[in-house]
């Protein structure tokens, strides 16, 4: 009778175990993989299988798993920095345990993997730009003239800018994307937000921060830059505003301008037919609270 007992304790702590599973996402990485004698599968599509099989019975039983993007490069550095063997699960199991803590991940609620997969490399996407613009913030420096730190009074701007649109956004549920034009490529952040039943906007704190972080770098780097913002509420019709950075300020962008920016395809260039019961406008006011405050580099 005890050890049935024993039995049955040591399943209900199983259930209370957090797990993160490494999942290597595309072709290349699988094939990088194969290259070690313990990696046991031959097949990528039906390493994905099993791997949403195994995630569907640890729901099932009740646990707590969340799915990291597992990088074969970042994984063979970790190895020899670790002084670890790469061709052996047990390191595998420290890296993606490693992962848990710093790398990007996404909690597995039952979405099939072609759904899991673009929000697990969306995620990372999203934490590589925050971290790249962060390193670029930090390296900027004090200015020459007053010795203030750019890095972070860019960032007290970029967040007290954030604040002026959406107090002034109005109700309803908001869309903000942010472009920075920062070599080698332009960095991009996205921010929504939801009303509570108070009507206070509800920011998701990881988003907020990248956001603002990818803002004060266009300020603090004078780069060209701009913000669009889709609000939707309900039994009113979709609104679109936009505004252009110009230094630590941003400058409303008239209705045409915005219908071009949202109505033109980023990569390529080429128009975009424009939705029906959708409105492009001038932004509202962000009010005097809004104007320039503080030091400008």
């Amino acid at each position: 009778m005890a050890h049935i007992q024993h039995q049955t304790m040591r399943r209900v702590l199983r259930r209370e175990i957090a797990g993160t599973i490494g999942l290597l996402t595309d072709e290349q990485d699988f094939t990088a993989m194969r290259r070690y004698r313990t990696f046991a599968f031959n097949d990528h599509t039906t390493y994905l299988q099993q791997v949403e099989s195994l995630l569907r019975t640890l729901a099932a039983q009740g646990s707590h798993t969340t799915v990291a993007l597992f990088d074969p490069e970042e994984y063979a550095e970790f190895c020899a920095e670790s002084g670890l063997e790469p061709d052996a699960p047990a390191s595998r199991s420290r890296f993606t345990a490693e992962l848990a803590a710093t790398g990007s991940t996404v909690l597995y609620d039952g979405q099939p993997l072609d759904e899991l997969v673009p929000a697990l490399v969306d995620e990372a996407v999203r934490k590589a730009t925050w971290e790249y613009a962060t390193t670029l913030l930090a390296r900027i420096g004090n200015c020459a003239s007053c010795g203030e730190d750019i890095g972070r009074a860019s960032f007290a701007r970029a967040s007290h800018l954030l604040s002026r649109i959406v107090d002034t956004a109005g109700r309803g549920h908001l869309h903000l994307v942010c472009s920075v034009s920062a070599a080698p490529e332009t960095l991009v952040a996205v921010l929504q937000a939801d009303d509570d039943p108070a009507g206070t906007k509800c920011l998701d704190a990881s988003e907020a921060l990248e956001f603002t972080t990818v803002l004060a770098l266009g300020i603090a780097t004078g780069s060209a830059g701009g913000l669009v913002m889709r609000t939707t509420a309900a039994d009113a019709t979709d609104r679109v505003y936009g505004w252009r950075l110009r230094e630590d300020d941003l400058e409303p962008l008239t209705a045409a301008e915005v219908f071009d920016a949202y109505c033109t395809d980023a990569d390529s260039g080429d128009l975009v037919s424009p939705e029906s019961g959708v409105d492009y406008c001038v932004p509202p006011d962000l009010g005097e609270e809004g104007e320039r405050t503080g030091h400008t580099h």
